[in-house]
């Protein structure tokens, strides 16, 4: 892992514990601005940010205790493009996901042409997380999240860009734009990290992200 990104996760936690969210993104966004160099190509010292969120400090030699690092909450903020809801969540905390919270997230990304709902894959929610250290903290802006199964055939009856298992259906992708950032940069943080598939829509101006295989398109 790149040492200018211990130091931004470092800062991270010791503006969390201060309570300062303009210090977090202030200073996470000054040392990727500063240090990174995120390009197609492109690798964080071959590890992703998101395994370093999981394994903690011993993974990144943060000068913090593991227990602390462990119980740093993580929030997401959304907006939903088809339903107009809006959401803050603080998913994970006091070192675990939060049940209460990943059934509101569910119930944001249901399909919602059908209403169906599904378990969503927390570790979807953890890669929009190192995506916004990575790029500035914002609102996502859902464009997709689950798809029924009547749904995706309906909608690969519209395009031949829709895949005929798609993760969407099982609840392990997601198609966003994040507010204020460019989607190109999102789309390079998003293959830096190597934690599944990346997906950029120039067009529609989203980025599609997902826990499977990686690879990129």
């Amino acid at each position: 892992m790149k040492k200018w990104l211990a130091q931004a996760l470092s800062t991270t936690m010791d503006a969390k514990a201060r309570g300062s969210d303009t210090a977090v993104d202030s200073q996470v966004r000054e040392s990727c601005r500063q240090q990174a160099s995120f390009g197609p190509g492109a690798h964080l010292g071959r590890r992703s940010l998101l395994r370093a969120i999981s394994m903690g400090p011993a993974a990144l030699a943060l000068p913090i205790a593991p227990q602390a690092w462990a119980a740093a909450p993580r929030t997401l903020s959304f907006y939903h493009t088809h339903t107009g809801e809006r959401r803050v969540v603080e998913y994970y905390a006091s070192g675990r996901y939060q049940p209460d919270a990943l059934d509101e997230l569910n119930r944001l990304l249901r399909d919602f042409r059908t209403g169906e709902a599904i378990e969503m894959d927390a570790k979807l929610f953890d890669l929009l997380y190192g995506v916004s250290l990575a790029v500035g903290r914002g609102t996502f802006e859902i464009v997709s999240g689950y798809r029924s199964p009547k749904t995706n055939a309906m909608l690969r009856q519209r395009s031949g860009g829709v895949a005929k298992k798609s993760l969407h259906m099982q609840g392990r992708a997601i198609d966003v734009r994040l507010s204020g950032r460019d989607t190109r940069r999102m789309r390079d943080a998003a293959i830096a990290l190597r934690a599944g598939g990346v997906g950029y829509y120039a067009r529609s101006n989203f980025v599609h992200l997902d826990t499977g295989r990686v690879r990129r398109w």
